[in-house]
C-alpha cells in the first residue's frame, strides 16, 4: 500500500536512525566524503540499511545527505553526483523487505541564495533536480528534504522533487531554542515552517536534528497545531558532549523511548532518530509500537 495511504489510515511508521554516526563507527574518516562510501564501501552502506530494517524501520534513508553538486565539489566529486545518489538508493533498496520504503536524504547545499550569497535560484534548483532524479532512478520511494534552516532553500528542493519526479516528498527543518522560543538559524518558527513547507507542496512536514527528544515533543506539538499534514520527526540522542576526545550523545534507547511514545501521542506519524541514534534506539521504538498494536 502507498505510504501516504497508510498514514491517512492512522498507522504510525518508524523511520531509521543516524547515517553519519553509523558511517563514522565504520571507517568514515573525519572530513571524509560520506557519499563516496556508496562507491568505495558499498557493503557498509548496505549493512547500515539492513540493520535498520532488521531493527524495525519501515523507512530507511539513503546515504546521500550531501549529495548535491555544491557539497560534492568540496571533495572534487562534482561529476559523480548522479552516480553517488543512484547508488545510495540502490544500496538501501537492495536491503528493503517487502512493504518497506526507501527515502532519499536531501540535505542543505551549504550555500546562500543571492543576494545573501552568490548562488542563483536556478542553480540551486538544478542541483536539487539532479539529485532527486538520480535518487528516483535508483529506486527511492520518496525524499526527505532535511535539516533545512531557510524556507527559500527548502521550497526550491521541494519544487525540484515535485516537478521532476513522482516521489513522495517530506521536508523537515532544524530549530534552536532561545529565550523567545524555537527558531531556525534563519528565523523560521515551527508553525511558520509547517505552513510554509505545506504551501510549497510537501506531502509530509516536520523537524530533524539539533535537539534531544524533549524539545522535539514541543516542536512537534507546535507543528501539529497548524497543520493536518503527516508529521515526521527525527530526533538527536540529546546534545552531544566531548568526552576524552570522543563525541558522546547522552540519550539512551530507553530514555528516548518514552519521548518517542509521547511524539506518537502528539500526533507525529513517522518517528525516527538523527545524530547519535542507532539500530538499538529504533529497535526499542519498534518493539514498543508493535506491543501497543497487539
Amino acid at each position: 500500500m502507498n505510504l501516504l495511504n497508510r498514514l491517512s489510515n492512522g498507522e504510525t511508521l518508524i523511520s531509521d536512525g543516524a547515517t553519519g554516526t553509523f558511517l563514522q563507527q565504520n571507517g568514515l574518516e573525519p572530513g571524509g566524503d560520506p557519499e563516496a562510501f556508496n562507491v568505495d564501501n558499498p557493503e557498509v552502506v548496505k549493512r547500515m540499511a539492513k540493520e535498520y530494517y532488521d531493527a524495525g524501520s519501515d523507512i530507511v534513508l539513503t546515504n546521500s545527505f550531501g549529495g548535491t553538486v555544491f557539497r560534492q565539489r568540496h571533495y572534487g566529486f562534482s561529476e559523480k553526483v548522479s552516480e553517488f545518489n543512484m547508488l545510495a538508493a540502490q544500496h538501501a533498496k537492495s536491503q528493503a523487505p517487502k512493504g518497506k520504503y526507501v527515502f532519499g536524504s536531501v540535505g542543505p547545499t551549504g550555500e546562500f541564495l543571492e543576494p545573501l550569497g552568490n548562488v542563483s535560484e536556478s542553480e540551486m534548483y538544478e542541483a536539487f533536480r539532479d539529485q532527486v532524479v538520480a535518487l528516483e532512478s535508483g529506486g527511492a520511494n520518496g525524499v526527505v528534504v532535511e535539516t533545512m534552516t531557510a524556507m527559500e532553500e527548502a521550497s526550491i528542493a521541494i519544487r525540484a522533487a515535485k516537478e521532476n519526479t513522482k516521489l513522495i516528498v517530506a521536508a523537515t527543518m532544524t530549530f534552536d531554542k532561545g529565550p523567545r522560543g524555537y527558531f531556525t538559524m534563519m528565523g523560521i518558527t515551527p508553525e511558520k515552517a509547517a505552513e510554509g513547507l505545506e504551501a510549497t507542496g510537501a506531502d509530509i512536514v516536520g523537524s530533524n536534528c539539533g535537539n534531544g527528544i524533549e524539545n522535539m515533543i514541543e516542536i512537534a506539538q507546535k507543528m501539529r497545531d497548524v497543520t493536518e499534514k503527516p508529521i515526521l520527526v527525527h530526533s538527536n540522542a540529546g546534545i552531544p558532549d566531548l568526552k576524552k576526545g570522543e563525541i558522546i550523545y547522552p540519550e539512551s534507547p530507553m530514555y528516548m523511548l518514552e519521548g518517542f511514545l509521547k511524539l506518537k501521542e502528539v500526533g507525529v506519524n513517522i518517528i525516527g532518530g538523527c545524530c547519535g541514534t542507532g539500530p538499538e534506539h529504533i529497535k526499542a521504538l519498534s518493539d514498543a509500537i508493535k506491543k501497543g498494536n497487539e
